[in-house]
């Protein structure tokens, strides 16, 4: 027999997930994400949003409030620690408490001076060639959170990575909608300019492209916009 409450819990997932697939923005995406997993999970007293673009870069999306921007910010200043270990390969990290914890020594030292955190939840939203994420669950308690927590975090950071991939690909698509028109207007520009078909202004862009060591659609623009 289940238990109502675990029930209640993923009737609410199942809520939020219409909810993130109705968003249209990486950010609005990543504040529903956060502030559902604050009422949702157990134990939960701050969360947040870490993704890395080109692996390095990383940044934090939508925390619930600024100690989780400041833990971070801990991490990408020493490229360490349970959310970037949970992103990058692990999928699931808990820190039980950070106190006793032997992993990533320089980030604990850290968090531990500049936090109140004492308890770490992470997981893997996406990974692929270019960018890594991971949901950020944080307490100030050590051992806030159990496996009953975890489970629970699992479903619910599936369909946060699923929203999230959905906005990507939204975006991803009207990008390259929109540098099709710019090809298609320089394209058009070189044809009436200099009198020659579509196959010979494709070429033309193309060899501007490769001799400027410069992408298609960037030589496109300066086209388009040049007098």
């Amino acid at each position: 027999m289940t238990d109502p409450a675990d029930d209640d819990v993923h009737r609410k997932i199942a809520d939020l997930a219409r909810e993130l697939h109705g968003d249209d923005s990486d950010e609005q995406v990543a504040k529903t994400i956060v502030e559902n997993a604050l009422v949702d999970i157990p134990g939960v007293a701050y969360a947040g949003l870490t993704v890395a673009i080109d692996r390095k870069s990383i940044a934090s999306f939508g925390s619930t409030h600024d100690v989780a921007d400041v833990h971070d910010r801990i991490q990408a200043e020493l490229v360490e620690g349970p959310c970037i270990s949970a992103a990058l390969a692990d999928r699931i990290v808990r820190v039980d408490d950070l106190e006793n914890e032997q992993r990533w020594p320089e980030y604990r030292r850290r968090a531990l001076v500049e936090t109140p955190i004492r308890s770490v939840l992470s997981f893997q939203l996406f990974a692929d060639t270019t960018s890594i994420g991971a949901l950020n669950l944080y307490a100030d308690e050590p051992f806030a959170f159990d496996l009953h927590a975890e489970d629970i975090g699992v479903v619910f950071a599936t369909h946060a990575a699923l929203a999230w991939n959905k906005v990507k690909k939204d975006k991803q698509f009207h990008s390259a909608l929109a540098n099709r028109d710019v090809i298609g207007q320089a394209k058009g520009m070189l044809m009436e300019r200099f009198d020659i078909d579509a196959v010979a202004a494709f070429d033309l862009l193309k060899r501007l492209s490769q001799d400027s060591n410069t992408k298609l659609v960037d030589i496109a623009r300066q086209i388009t916009t040049a007098r």
